[in-house]
């Protein structure tokens, strides 16, 4: 594993935002929605395409608080511009599962 200095991972906006809408992108490649994350009035609210759709359904995305990179470049995904990357690790079956805060924390926090 390479390791990297404090300076590089504080360059990285991990931010909290809530998930306020999640709908089917049956253009993309691989099954995935198009998130609108709200980030807080800083930040505003950013899409993201995100290859979830084996643990989750939209109606259970909507609400939901998650863990995002939002300062990447934005990225061509099909017809879209991903502005952020939402987090989460592979399970045993090769599936995503989302990174999220156990508790309620503000819109827009950033990862300490």
């Amino acid at each position: 594993m390479e390791t990297i200095e404090w300076t590089d991972f504080t360059k990285v906006e991990l931010r909290v935002g809530r998930v306020v809408s999640a709908r089917p992108f049956p253009e993309a490649r691989k099954p995935a929605y198009i998130l609108q994350v709200d980030f807080g009035p800083e930040l505003g609210i950013k899409k993201s395409s995100a290859q979830i759709t084996q643990l989750y359904t939209p109606e259970e995305l909507e609400g939901k608080l998650v863990v995002a990179v939002v300062n990447f470049p934005r990225k061509q995904i099909g017809p879209i511009q991903s502005e952020c990357l939402v987090t989460g690790f592979h399970n045993a079956t090769g599936h995503v599962a989302l990174c999220v805060p156990d508790k309620p924390v503000p819109l827009g926090t950033k990862l300490l």
